[in-house]
């Protein structure tokens, strides 16, 4: 008996891609059951935040910084939900990874959130936040359903989204110093910066992941989404 292939198989779980047709789908419901509960546990934390009378405290204290610090504290915590979710193995580590980026996320949003809710306030004509919410879900949609279903191979967008974030960065790091305003345009680029994250991401779940690791994967995607739902929102404030 070869012990040392079969101590390699309990040690190595096997990628999603190599398990049974059942087992995917499995895998694939696991990890959209767990990203709609962290999308519901968003919201409902951003609820308590406003109904609590916070949302304006915690809005002038984030503010008083830089706005361009907030979209790179934003992003920094994207890239490292990633790398958490991709080498967590436990169920508690990636549980624990889970809640506490759904946690920071909801406090970094609270400026934006805010801003969205006067601007509604000023502009009528309904709720700025819920259609930048259903634009985003119904792209996040569209977006996963061409990771899944489709053959094609996303694995060269890695480097786009790589480079991508790299320059977004750059341009958030030098706004800070100089002191100018990353206008409409950073914000649509954002926007399909996000789209390629979730189309790369999602193939990446279902092909790097191993079969165990669907809290971990739900927190990446839940990472991506929020990327898309902030930008979306940028660019529904920015209508005159």
């Amino acid at each position: 008996m070869n012990y040392e292939n079969q101590s390699s198989a309990f040690t190595q779980p096997r990628t999603v891609i190599d398990l049974s047709l059942q087992a995917r789908a499995t895998f694939i419901t696991r990890v959209y059951t767990h990203l709609l509960g962290a999308m519901v546990g968003f919201a409902l934390i951003e609820i308590a935040i406003f109904q609590a009378g916070l949302a304006g405290p915690m809005t002038e204290a984030m503010l008083g910084t830089s706005w361009l610090l907030v979209l790179g504290a934003f992003m920094i915590l994207g890239n490292v939900a990633s790398g958490v979710a991709h080498r967590a193995t436990s169920k508690s580590t990636q549980y624990m990874a889970l809640v506490g980026f759904v946690l920071l996320e909801a406090v970094i949003f609270v400026p934006l959130l805010s801003m969205a809710n006067s601007y509604s306030e000023i502009k009528g004509g309904g709720s700025v936040i819920a259609n930048a919410g259903f634009v985003s879900l119904a792209g996040f949609a569209g977006l996963s359903a061409i990771g899944i279903f489709s053959r094609k191979d996303f694995s060269f967008l890695r480097t786009f989204v790589m480079w991508g974030s790299i320059l977004a960065l750059i341009a958030i790091v030098m706004g800070v110093i100089f002191g100018f305003n990353l206008g409409l345009w950073f914000s649509v680029a954002m926007v399909g910066l996000a789209g390629a994250t979730i189309l790369w991401k999602t193939q990446q779940v279902l092909q790097n992941y191993p079969e165990d690791r669907y809290v971990g994967a739900s927190l990446e995607l839940f990472a991506a989404v929020a990327m898309l739902f902030w930008y979306v929102l940028r660019i529904f404030m920015s209508r005159d």
